[in-house]
């Protein structure tokens, strides 16, 4: 697989999946609905759906066989994630994420998380250190105008080009905007007004 830095000087397509989590219920435990979408540049091509549980430990894993599973496995050049953790506070490692699939991992942020927020409500968990660890783990937060994100397996200013290719309009890349309006729809039987 060609580096993404190789892909974009050479005006190559970008193909991406991105993820996002469906809505779900509030219950610690809870079964949650993972969308996966494909898309080659801002063109959807696919979809693949698994479920996580509700602030488990099993996020990593869960999209790692989404992806390595999938008949896209050999096309996919980046994972984009709608933040770090899908079902509340199942967080994800992102570098063993990156590592296991063998291409660059980005969770993107709408804004930059509150971290005093994050850490009050991991209190309440009897691993909070762990979890705080994948955070920490996940490394830097990068601001790239219109984009925000952590990355693991690829230089920052190299992913920010690669989310404006892959970005019809704002910030969201068009991967993460489509499996969330799947997930939503699936969920309540119509798409969300934020995507």
């Amino acid at each position: 697989m060609k580096p993404l830095a190789t892909l974009l000087a050479h005006g190559r397509t970008i193909r991406v999946m991105g993820f996002d989590d469906a809505p779900f219920e509030r219950r610690r435990g809870a079964p949650v609905d993972v969308a996966g979408v494909v898309c080659a540049g801002t063109r959807f091509e696919g979809l693949v759906w698994g479920t996580a549980t509700r602030d488990g430990d099993d996020a990593t894993a869960v999209l790692q066989g989404l992806l390595l599973d999938s008949k896209f496995a050999e096309q996919v050049h980046l994972v984009l994630i709608d933040g770090l953790a899908v079902g509340g506070f199942n967080l994800i490692d992102l570098p063993a994420l990156a590592a296991a699939v063998e291409r660059p991992c980005v969770a993107v942020m709408r804004k930059r998380p509150d971290m005093p927020a994050i850490q009050r409500a991991l209190a309440r968990f009897d691993d909070a250190e762990r979890r705080l660890g994948l955070i920490e783990r996940a490394g830097v937060i990068h601001e790239t105008a219109p984009f925000v994100f952590q990355v693991a397996g690829a230089e920052p200013a190299v992913v920010a080009r690669a989310l404006a290719a892959v970005t019809d309009r704002g910030h969201v890349p068009e991967a993460l905007r489509i499996a969330h309006l799947i997930g939503s729809a699936v969920k309540t039987g119509q798409s969300s007004n934020r995507a």
